[in-house]
């Protein structure tokens, strides 16, 4: 099993990633002041099309394309996608672009997938315009960093991601984006890391909903890498009991890399 393309081309984790994410404010967040007041801006691996609604809702006078290897992630919001959207499958190490053709491109939480990064991100570059901005988003310490200790819990889930990392998944992208940023030429970089998974303490009802799918996903690639689906329902169920625990700490990092392509021709920022 190719495990990190099972996971990116499960409905259910798309589905999960989009309840997580308020779109119209993470535009607002990272996106807004990229944006120019008209042009072409890009989204790669973008799931069921949350983000990109949110930035083509943003401005009548943007046209939004968002590329996702699984059309079926996003087929069924084709219909209810503002006129100025255009969705594609496509692959983020071959996209269908003509170089040049884009203002802004962006991705979030993709790169932790893919098993060729550094084409991807260099793909991106191609793509955007000389004077374009380019931002990558993704996690760091996913599933790794917890106090106190739970020796078991802790071995089994190395192993586990030990598996997965065999066909590229890397819990540890986000420290790398600053150097992939840069040794595809974009310049003026600009970084940020931010808390993202913080549960202090027993976490509330709807983030333990949504730990529980995301490990539910992943119940066929933990019993690969432990060897029976018994041992992986017993890891969940442990994974869970340890989010529910009164005196325990889980985290995660977000990291969110922004340059420039260099080049003669910018943008005109967005007036406001």
């Amino acid at each position: 099993m190719n495990t990190a393309r099972y996971i990116m081309e499960d409905g259910r984790e798309a589905a999960r990633l989009a309840r997580k994410v308020d779109a119209a404010a993470w535009v607002a967040q990272y996106l807004d002041r990229l944006l120019p007041d008209s042009g072409a801006v890009l989204e790669v691996g973008c799931g069921p099309g949350a983000l990109v609604a949110a930035v083509a809702a943003a401005s009548s006078t943007l046209y939004v394309t968002g590329v996702d290897l699984n059309a079926g992630r996003f087929r069924r919001e084709c219909a209810s996608m503002p006129f100025n959207v255009s969705l594609l499958e496509a692959n983020a190490c071959a996209l269908p672009c003509e170089p040049n053709a884009f203002d802004v491109v962006y991705c979030r939480f993709l790169l932790e997938y893919l098993k060729e990064r550094a084409r991807a991100v260099s793909e991106m570059v191609r793509v955007c315009k000389p004077g374009g901005r380019v931002l990558l988003q993704d996690l760091d310490g996913q599933m790794l960093w917890h106090y106190p200790a739970d020796a078991e819990l802790s071995d089994q889930m190395a192993r586990v991601l030990a598996f997965m990392a065999t066909t590229g998944f890397d819990p540890l992208v986000g420290r790398k984006l600053y150097s992939l940023a840069r040794d595809a030429g974009l310049t003026d970089l600009s970084v940020q890391a931010q808390p993202y998974h913080l549960i202090a303490g027993v976490a509330d009802d709807f983030t333990l909903e949504l730990w529980d799918l995301k490990l539910d996903i992943a119940l066929p690639i933990a019993a690969q890498a432990l060897g029976t689906m018994e041992a992986a329902r017993a890891l969940k169920a442990r994974f869970m009991d340890y989010l529910r625990r009164e005196d325990s700490l889980t985290y995660s990092v977000v990291f969110t890399v922004v340059g420039t392509k260099p080049g003669d021709v910018s943008p005109v920022p967005r007036t406001r």
